[in-house]
């Protein structure tokens, strides 16, 4: 069994975050990236929009554009291959794909475009 990690609180960890749903408005493959990755241009609404490199890739691009995601907009950028990842996409890993290979976290219902994670 795994050691679990020490409890933290909500307001020293969680509420720091930026979390915020967009939507992707547009999708190509990175070749530059070191693993198979797609490059994302995703519209945060007042945040804008910001370019995101992820293992998304188990999708066919025409099934990840329009796509509403939840985006992490807080963190440092991040130079993958020859682009600079604004924004981390969350997702979870994809049934039977190589580690990192992920499906994306997306709500039921279309929600407001900028929209906090609460």
């Amino acid at each position: 069994m795994k050691e679990e990690k020490e409890i933290v609180s909500k307001e020293d960890t969680f509420d720091k975050l930026e979390i915020r749903i967009g939507r992707i408005v547009s999708v190509e493959e990175e070749p530059s990236a070191p693993k198979k990755a797609y490059k994302m241009k995703i519209d945060f609404g007042k945040f804008g929009i910001k370019t995101s490199v992820g293992r998304f890739t188990q999708h066919q691009p025409e099934e990840v554009k329009s796509k509403l995601v939840l985006g992490i907009l807080n963190f440092p950028p991040r130079q993958i291959g020859d682009t600079l990842s604004e924004v981390l996409i969350l997702g979870v890993q994809y049934p039977k794909a190589d580690s990192g290979e992920a499906t994306f976290i997306t709500p039921l219902a279309e929600a407001k475009i900028g929209g906090k994670l609460f």
